[in-house]
């Protein structure tokens, strides 16, 4: 299935309401997850954790390792689910 970036951005937002009872006016596109969500490593690997189930494969950890944003959750999704998208069809 294709996502838009908004409807990734949707479903983060909701992750992170849940996970880390965030309100969700405080999440947005540019909100820096450490030093405006308040969270840390452990929060990440949860959130890579659900997030996993929504792109439908197992998240390498390289794939997160220049996320600092909310935003930079949404583009590395995006390309997750591009790669999958990509894979399946040259199979």
């Amino acid at each position: 299935m294709n996502y838009s970036s908004k409807q990734i951005f949707d479903k983060v937002s909701e992750i992170m309401q849940e996970l880390f009872e965030l309100p969700a006016e405080k999440i947005q596109l540019k909100s820096k997850l450490n030093e405006d969500l308040g969270l840390d490593s452990i929060d990440a690997i949860d959130l890579i954790t659900h997030l996993q189930s929504f792109v439908g494969q197992r998240i390498m950890p390289e794939d997160f390792k220049t996320v600092r944003t909310v935003e930079d959750i949404v583009i590395a999704s995006e390309n997750i689910l591009k790669n999958k998208k990509n894979a399946s069809q040259n199979n």
